[in-house]
């Protein structure tokens, strides 16, 4: 694993396949630099157990700065994107940092994991630099650890578990059942069981077996024999990155047959477990048969420019940055903290949905719609990329969109 110590590595590049090289082989990016610039860091983990998420986050911005600037950038400016791989907190921390003080970024997109998330929104808080959260779906970010600089274009977990739970609820497979859960064993998967248990056990279910998984774990036979054992009606995943990959892919190799549902999820770590091998129940962001004109351009765009389809991660980070881009026009300034201010006066944006989305100010959260998908039978599946279908979307088409949000509990002290 790389750790980016040396600063003379640093290379400036024409275009983005370029950065993507670069990235791949650990090393920090400049895409298209050029004086007259308004530059944009990008941090997000590309190595490690969620790599293969940021890969995806890594197409999804580049494909945002590609269509910025064939439009004429921003304010007559080019967009430049300043790449870095955050590789763990104390990393992403001090590349926050140098983004900032030494690259001059007007604001920093990106992240996926909770704890790196955390030490990035504290450099931006300290610096007054806007950073866009796209993965991180810890509530103690949006709680005691919010700040006025930290804006969350992902869920919240109280948001993912509410929006697959719906589901859970029709489909009669909380009230008086037995549970069995899988958890990473880091920030994020820690708060994202907390939540799970406080909603099966409000909703009559409980659970009988709770196991914590570290990051790097890739072989889950212990857990799997041990929920053979047990016998649980429900098994729930509160994995992350490769971790489902690697625990939907021996699921199935075991053959358990009891229904699998999980409260956090991302579509690249099914595609990974191979075709045939996902089952269950599962919660996104926003997935690409997501049928609105901005979804359908998007998804034709990045399939063509990528060879595949996007997935929820690309989703947040080429919506961030679009997000930014329109804002900086409207603004017609890229001060970061008049950034700030705008993003937090309910300013609307299209985010690929029948509905547009906004960052409440209580906790810099986006709120917006949310979607449960159900596995598709193998025989089903035209393709490696067809491996769900869509259940449908929460809230309600009549229903306030903050019905999803994280519960202003009073935890985060953000001023008005």
């Amino acid at each position: 694993m790389a750790h980016y110590d040396d600063l003379t590595r640093r290379m400036l590049l024409k275009g983005a396949a370029g950065a993507t090289a670069l990235a791949g082989l650990g090393m920090p990016a400049i895409v298209k630099a050029q004086s007259d610039v308004i530059r944009i860091g990008h941090l997000t983990p590309i190595t490690g157990f969620l790599g293969p998420l940021g890969e995806f986050a890594q197409m999804g911005v580049q494909l945002a700065a590609e269509e910025i600037n064939a439009a004429g950038g921003v304010l007559g400016r080019k967009i430049e994107l300043v790449m870095e791989d955050s590789v763990n907190p104390q990393t992403a921390s001090a590349k926050a940092e140098r983004l900032i003080e030494r690259d001059k970024v007007a604001m920093i997109i990106g992240e996926i994991s909770s704890a790196s998330a955390l030490a990035i929104g504290q450099v931006a808080n300290r610096t007054k630099t806007v950073f866009i959260n796209t993965g991180a779906n810890s509530d103690a970010l949006r709680g005691e650890s919010c700040n006025p600089f930290m804006f969350h274009i992902e869920a919240a977990n109280s948001m993912m578990v509410r929006s697959v739970g719906t589901y859970l609820k029709n489909e009669n497979m909380i009230k008086g059942k037995k549970w069995y859960s899988l958890t990473a064993d880091y920030a994020f998967g820690h708060d994202l069981f907390k939540v799970a248990k406080k909603f099966v056990s409000e909703n009559g279910g409980e659970f009988i077996g709770e196991e914590l998984v570290p990051t790097d774990a890739t072989d889950f036979s212990p857990y799997l024999l041990k929920i053979r054992q047990a016998r649980p009606d429900v098994v729930a995943s509160n994995l992350a990155g490769n971790q489902i990959t690697n625990f939907i892919k021996q699921y199935a190799e075991y053959g358990l047959q009891f229904p699998i549902t999980g409260f956090g999820f991302d579509t690249a770590v099914a595609w990974g477990a191979g075709q045939g091998n996902f089952s269950g129940i599962w919660p996104l962001i926003w997935h690409h048969m997501v049928d609105t004109p901005s979804s359908r351009k998007y998804v034709e765009a990045f399939t063509k420019k990528y060879g595949k389809p996007p997935e929820n991660q690309s989703w947040g980070d080429y919506n961030s940055l679009k997000i930014v881009a329109q804002s900086f026009d409207e603004l017609k300034s890229p001060d970061p903290q008049k950034l700030a201010e705008h993003l937090r006066k309910g300013a609307k944006f299209d985010i690929l949905k029948n509905r547009e989305g906004y960052f409440r100010p209580y906790d810099n959260q986006m709120v917006q719609q949310m979607y449960a998908v159900r596995a598709k039978e193998p025989g089903k599946m035209a393709n490696q990329w067809d491996i769900y279908e869509p259940l449908g979307s929460v809230p309600g088409p009549n229903e306030d969109l903050e019905v999803l949000a994280p519960p202003k509990d009073g935890t985060c002290k953000i001023q008005a």
